[in-house]
């Protein structure tokens, strides 16, 4: 893949190469990018992964088909209950059963919530990487209103492990809806502060628009998805291509936007926010009565053959592949992330511009490297 693979380059007079990273794993993850500089203007950008690879396919496959889904809470650890319900919905696609109602509903309204709680820690850190601190504490003020609820309902703030095949781990907690419904007066209260602190701050705007180009054609070839994607006019949003849980039920917005430069991807973000409320509401009202759990038996097994599911997080298209032989275990497993592809487009987008973009362009890709260092 083009920028993910070592090439020779002769660095030519003038020309100097620095790295960048890696750094803690406190930040977005723990990635190397050696960059080619003339002056203050990129040559070319080359990212090192691996500083944080647990092998977590492998691991899966070591695992039963209850187990294996909690292992991906640790991947894209911004959207666990995202990532959990794709491997749910890829067992139950091959023990052909599905969730009732009620799980399906609840299931779709806690992924709703981890898109609110992953935008806004990524809001919060697009200003902070770009000098803005205030914006940091104000996400946060939200976010973790939203944690609280997870670990209300779930029992876990982050890796919630809530979902099993079938359906729910247990039922909800008898403060959720209020609660929840709480919380989303509150975000609505406060996106006014989320435009007046950076989307309609001109320094903001001046350090993202027109930085980082991505056309449609380009987010195409190279297989990115979501709102980095979205922001090309790329359309490409699995809730709408291929519903699954409770998505069937709502009526929403794919956001797409034709400006294709960081700032676009910094709106897609912000209006998805307003359409994760606006699919909660329909939701929370009207949970269904009944079970949270279909019956399976205590060891799964699937039928031979090959079972995909593909699911929408935050940064993009997550698909699950398994493939079984039977066993009480998948044979093999694939993780297909949306944060690799999405970084492999990285230096395209940095060719050109000064190393002071390469931090914006970052930022508004919004990437989580454990989930590229399975």
């Amino acid at each position: 893949m083009r920028g993910l693979i070592e090439e020779d380059y002769t660095t030519q007079e003038g020309e100097f190469v620095i790295n960048i990273g890696p750094q803690h794993p406190s930040t977005h993850g723990v990635l190397h990018l050696k960059v080619w500089l003339n002056g203050e203007t990129i040559i070319k950008v080359q990212p090192h992964l691996g500083y944080i690879h647990r092998s977590i396919e492998k691991m899966s496959e070591s695992l039963s088909y209850r187990n294996f889904i909690f292992a991906t809470s640790r991947m894209d650890y911004l959207a666990a209950h995202i990532n959990n319900e794709a491997c749910a919905l890829a067992v139950e696609k091959g023990l052909q059963i599905e969730a009732p109602p009620r799980a399906r509903v609840v299931r779709t309204i806690l992924a709703e919530l981890t898109r609110l709680s992953s935008h806004q820690l990524w809001w919060a850190s697009t200003g902070l990487d770009l000098g803005a601190v205030t914006p940091f504490f104000y996400a946060f003020r939200e976010r973790e209103a939203i944690l609280d609820i997870m670990d209300e309902t779930c029992g876990a703030r982050l890796t919630q492990n809530f979902l099993v095949p079938g359906g729910l781990m247990a039922d909800i907690h008898p403060n959720f809806q209020k609660r929840t419904k709480e919380v989303l007066k509150q975000i609505k209260e406060n996106f006014k502060e989320y435009d007046e602190l950076l989307t309609e701050n001109v320094i903001f705007q001046n350090r993202t628009k027109n930085v980082g180009i991505l056309n449609k054609q380009d987010a195409l070839s190279f297989g990115v998805t979501g709102p980095t994607a979205r922001a090309s006019g790329l359309s490409c949003d699995i809730r709408k291509w291929a519903p699954y849980s409770a998505y069937s039920m709502v009526e929403f917005d794919e956001i797409l936007d034709e400006g294709c430069d960081s700032y676009s991807r910094y709106m897609v973000r912000m209006k998805e926010m307003r359409q994760s409320v606006n699919i909660i509401e329909q939701l929370i009202d009207n949970i269904p009565e009944g079970d949270f759990q279909e019956k399976t038996k205590n060891v799964i097994k699937l039928p031979k053959g090959d079972f995909y599911q593909r699911v929408e997080t935050p940064r993009g298209e997550l698909g699950v592949y398994i493939v079984s032989d039977g066993a009480s275990s998948p044979y093999r497993i694939k993780y297909r992330s949306p944060n690799f592809s999405n970084l492999s487009v990285l230096p395209e987008l940095a060719k050109g511009c000064k190393i002071g973009d390469l931090v914006a362009i970052m930022s508004t890709i919004d990437l989580v490297i454990p989930d590229i260092d399975r």
